[in-house]
């Protein structure tokens, strides 16, 4: 989020130069009828024209720098230097040319060469043997993310101009942050991935070899339970490692906790009472993967294992208008509020809480800090977790169709 916020800040200066540039060369003296109306001066209808165009180029730069982002921001930013032609380039050629004098494309490459290398701005006279060709000054605005050069955005014009070479370097400093912002969204992907593959490490070996002690223990006894067992435990695994999308439907991970708590019931019989409600709303609700199945195996570890008394775990997930809630609560040894926090926090081993910190890292970074793990516990009084889920989350969509519905027949 501080990344964000520099970003923004760092962006703002920019634009409003960029604003009162254009506010300058869009402004009349037949512009009373703005106050008049309302509006505003000329110079500040010409500022909010100049947001509002940058507000359209920022998406597909947010991207990062490839011959879509570029053909889709070009023009937007062409307008707001009110300029003949730009284009954008990248270290090696021209991405996208937007306007008129296209030809320039080779020598506009060739005169990058010192721009690109030093990472400054410079302005050069355009030579060109075609009479029409109104382009006759070239202004290269270099693009830099970490003081590493990525591209060029170049202004062509009829004539040499300082005020288009402050402007040029402002607005290439405005693309400039958004091509860091798409590097941190880059870096941010690469961390949650890097999360999932840990959060799968971490509970696959402890799941793995008391499933299949369970299971062999039936296969002499009961052959056919020991299939069906085999079968949950080949479902649960395929879900738990499939190696594609970031985010999943609230019935498909109900639908693995199903799986999951089948191997649980097999291991301990009648010691385990698990009850679920869910209203049938919520199940299309798209959730981060892996995200509900590690706060049931925590419930299960600290509600079972190593205690001889039963445990109850109880799963609900209803409707609240704009949101789906899902509580998950045992009545098992419960945790120590300063161990929890510890945990939370990065600060304790994974013997502690299987998954808490990676998921409440994970609901943070996908839907804020609003969303984050809300857990009430005590030394033995059972652990209740709490999450809230946005229905609706621009970027947030499940990777496939789920299989839906909670269990086999």
């Amino acid at each position: 989020m501080g990344a964000l916020l520099t970003g923004f800040c760092a962006a703002v200066p920019p634009l409003l130069a960029a604003g009162f540039w254009l506010g300058r060369r869009t402004a009349r003296p037949s512009a009373r009828p703005f106050r008049r109306a309302g509006l505003g001066t000329p110079v500040e209808h010409a500022t909010f024209q100049t947001l509002h165009t940058a507000s359209l180029a920022a998406p597909p730069l947010r991207a990062g720098l490839t011959e879509e982002t570029a053909r889709r921001a070009s023009r937007r930013l062409r307008s707001l230097l009110g300029t003949e032609a730009l284009c954008l380039t990248d270290t090696d050629r021209v991405l996208v040319w937007d306007g008129a004098g296209s030809h320039h494309r080779a020598e506009i490459m060739e005169r990058l060469a010192g721009p690109l290398e030093t990472g400054r701005g410079e302005a050069f006279r355009l030579s060109c043997g075609i009479p029409d060709c109104s382009l006759r000054w070239a202004v290269v605005a270099p693009l830099t993310v970490d003081d590493r050069v990525h591209g060029a955005l170049v202004a062509c014009a009829p004539g040499e101009s300082a005020v288009l070479v402050r402007a040029a370097a402002e607005v290439a400093r405005w693309v400039s942050v958004q091509l860091e912002l798409a590097d941190l969204d880059r870096s941010r992907t690469r961390l949650i991935e890097a999360e999932i593959r840990a959060l799968r490490a971490q509970i696959s070996p402890h799941f793995v070899f008391n499933s299949l002690a369970v299971i062999a223990s039936f296969v002499r006894t009961d052959p056919e339970r020991a299939r069906e067992l085999l079968l949950e435990f080949a479902d649960f695994t395929r879900y738990s490692f499939r190696r594609h999308g970031d985010f999943t439907t609230l019935a498909d991970e109900l639908h693995a906790i199903d799986h999951y708590l089948a191997l649980v019931r097999a291991r301990f019989g009648d010691r385990l009472a698990v009850t679920l409600q869910i209203a049938p709303e919520v199940l299309p609700v798209t959730l981060p993967f892996l995200c509900l199945q590690p706060l049931v195996e925590n419930a299960v570890k600290h509600g079972l294992e190593g205690r001889g008394e039963k445990c109850g775990i109880a799963i609900t997930a209803r409707d609240e208008g704009a949101e789906a809630v899902v509580v998950i609560e045992d009545d098992g040894v419960g945790m120590d509020p300063g161990l929890l926090r510890r945990i939370l926090a990065g600060e304790a081993g994974p013997s502690g809480g299987i998954g808490l910190s990676n998921v409440d890292d994970r609901l943070r970074q996908v839907y804020g800090d609003d969303y984050g793990l809300v857990i009430e516990t005590a030394r033995g009084a059972g652990m209740k977790v709490t999450v809230r889920l946005p229905k609706y989350r621009p970027g947030v969509h499940p990777a496939a169709p789920g299989t839906g519905g909670l269990r086999r027949g």
